[in-house]
């Protein structure tokens, strides 16, 4: 440890106010969780770091007895930021480590491992995670968007965006003072939801950048008496909330590697989509690994009804069900727009390190395999009948958790470059979230057959 900058450290963020540190991690579901520490021991929780009981946190698998059951998360000072929603507070994001070594089910950790295999090649990937939310208030009849935000089409609604902004100026002032770049805001597609747009960050920072903000949404929508939820679909008669990631990579030099460019000759099969030949190819591998992929970025029972075929009360679905990609089409699971590829997959409870971490693994399969992703689609795929979408080979995603987990259990090369420590964790909790769902009895069949038999 550096103890001159340890120190430098310390006296800036004490002229700031700053008394205690967040010493935050995220666990295997997405969770921000941590705990608090005196500022003047911040050096304590760099070496040996701050310690957890292993078996007390999600998805660690770790034993209840012997040096295998402390988990040690260490500060990456490099993330120390005071919380300006939370005056006197700090956060730093932790590191997973047990018995000394970097842990292999540590969700920054993994991500961790995949950004050093994109930086071997040269390479950083880029990713502007676009979140989307709902604002909810409490009612008689439980949780709802404010009264008067009853639109049947409430896409970008200027009177409930105003009505909110007490709310979304506080979160943008804060995401601000904290570096992340708040450059859109907007009312989303359904009642009580927004979207939040800020500045796009390699794929380690943006991570950290989105626990951040639902961190301090949680915290400012407290404090003005409502419920910031990422549920992904919690009502049936609405959209969705996604996470959309807008994905690039970088050289080391900050030149485009997605961009065609003069010595890529023609685009394959005529594609004219301005993509280099290693996108495409890294397009082909999220493509191939789609269905292992859909249990990280899809990894809630409620992701599903989100996924699904069908419309919405707003008369449409941006969530997408379908394989496939093409040139600004919304209705596939890869939207190509400038020098980027939009993967529309992830939803807002997606853990955004296991999420991006299988991203980076499923591309560098298809560079590494040179995967052809197929021919673009260019048309409204929720508009064509089955026969046309298996003609043009559209396969469909997994419609359920348990299939998802499944797909991910059996995708050899995602687990080899995961690990296959985090990924038998995750499996076997999202098999075990479809085994518990799928037992239980709601009202809906109650009501259907209680009495018909």
């Amino acid at each position: 440890m550096d103890t001159d900058r340890l120190e430098e450290l310390q006296t800036v963020m004490d002229a700031q106010g700053v008394r205690y540190v967040f010493a935050q991690f995220t666990d295997i579901h997405g969770a921000a969780k941590g705990k608090l520490v005196p500022l003047a021991h911040l050096g304590d929780i760099v070496a040996p770091g701050a310690g957890f009981s292993g078996p007390s946190i999600w998805g660690t698998g770790l034993p209840r007895n012997g040096p295998r059951s402390e988990y040690y998360g260490r500060a990456d000072l490099t993330t120390l930021r005071p919380m300006p929603w939370l005056p006197g507070y700090a956060r730093v994001v932790l590191d997973g480590h047990v018995a000394g070594q970097p842990f292999d089910a540590c969700p920054r950790q993994v991500l961790r491992r995949q950004v050093a295999r994109l930086a071997a090649h040269g390479w950083t990937l880029n990713a502007g995670l676009e979140p989307e939310f709902f604002l909810l208030q409490k009612g008689a009849n439980g949780y709802d968007a404010e009264a008067a935000d009853t639109l049947e089409k409430p896409s970008y609604d200027t009177k409930s965006l105003l009505r909110r902004r007490s709310f979304l100026d506080k979160l943008t002032t804060s995401l601000n003072d904290c570096g992340l770049g708040v450059y859109q805001i907007d009312h989303e597609d359904a009642t009580g939801q927004f979207e939040v747009n800020y500045h796009y960050a390699d794929a380690l920072r943006a991570a950290d950048n989105f626990m951040l903000f639902k961190m301090a949404a949680h915290h400012i929508a407290e404090e003005e008496g409502m419920l910031f939820s990422m549920m992904p679909k919690p009502f049936a008669e609405r959209p969705g909330s996604g996470l959309h990631f807008h994905l690039s990579l970088a050289d080391s030099d900050g030149n485009a590697v997605f961009a065609h460019g003069p010595a890529d000759h023609a685009e394959p099969g005529g594609r004219a989509l301005g993509l280099s030949p290693l996108a495409y190819h890294f397009l082909g591998g999220l493509l191939h690994h789609a269905p292992a992929l859909t249990a990280l970025c899809a990894p809630t029972v409620n992701s599903y009804k989100r996924l699904m075929c069908g419309q919405s009360l707003s008369g449409t679905s941006w969530a997408p069900a379908f394989i496939g990609y093409g040139d600004n089409n919304r209705t596939v699971v890869a939207r190509t727009v400038h020098q980027r590829i939009e993967w529309r997959l992830p939803d807002s409870a997606a853990n955004p390190y296991l999420a991006l971490a299988g991203v980076i693994a499923a591309g560098l399969d298809g560079i590494e395999r040179a995967l052809d992703p197929g021919d673009p689609v260019n048309l409204d795929v929720y508009e064509m009948s089955d026969a046309e979408r298996t003609a043009r080979g559209l396969r469909l995603l997994p419609q359920n958790l348990g299939d998802a987990a499944a797909a991910l259990k059996a995708d050899t090369a995602l687990t080899e470059a995961l690990g296959s420590a985090i990924v038998h964790e995750f499996v076997a909790l999202k098999s075990a979230e479809w085994i518990e769902y799928s037992q239980h009895v709601s009202a809906w069949e109650t009501a259907r057959y209680l009495n018909r038999f």
